[in-house]
């Protein structure tokens, strides 16, 4: 059993390296999920590459995502508007995200962001949906936690520490951080600190 496993993570390490080199900017292919004490050659991080290249290949989804993504969730716009901690990519690999990278989008170091969580930078217009409003940019400070099936909305700015109660729609920016908030629409529900 420990030859398997040995011999099935030197594969999947020597398989993501190549799969790499087509389809990822190599600043994303390092940090901790590559290395160090999350175990090297047997690092989640190439087991996630492994998954999405198969995605993009056979199911022709994320294709252009410079870093490696969860097939199950999907990002829109170009996703060079798209700023991140590369220690931070875990982000990426949770089920149903879906990030409207329209305007620019800045996530700070040592957030996490859960499950089926909407980032949107811009709104159909309401008087013709074909078309849509100017892009706003959203902000997302160090040490943030959005919970699962939130939507944060475009022009949204969330101050450090700031945590977003599962299923909150974030509808205005919250500058000062050090809180929690929650509901439709979010408001400050506690004081961090």
């Amino acid at each position: 059993m420990r030859i398997f496993k040995l011999f099935f993570g030197l594969c999947t390490y020597l398989f993501a390296n190549i799969l790499s080199l087509f389809f990822y900017r190599r600043k994303y292919i390092k940090g901790k999920y590559f290395s160090g004490k999350y175990g090297g050659i047997f690092a989640i991080g190439w087991k996630w590459i492994v998954n999405d290249c198969i995605a993009r290949i056979f199911l022709g989804v994320n294709k252009g995502v410079p870093f490696p993504i969860s097939p199950f969730s999907r990002i829109g716009g170009p996703p060079g508007n798209i700023t991140f901690d590369v220690n931070d990519l875990n982000n990426f690999q949770s089920k149903g995200i879906y990030i409207q990278a329209m305007g620019k989008i800045t996530i700070g170091s040592n957030t996490y962001i859960a499950a089926n969580v909407g980032i949107i930078t811009s709104n159909h217009k309401i008087k013709n949906l074909e078309f849509h409003d100017e892009p706003k940019d959203v902000f997302i400070g160090n040490s943030c936690w959005i919970g699962m099936n939130s939507v944060v909305l475009p022009g949204v700015t969330l101050g450090d520490h700031t945590i977003v109660g599962a299923g909150s729609i974030v509808t205005k920016s919250f500058y000062e951080g050090n809180c929690v908030i929650a509901g439709n629409p979010a408001v400050k529900i506690k004081n961090l600190m």
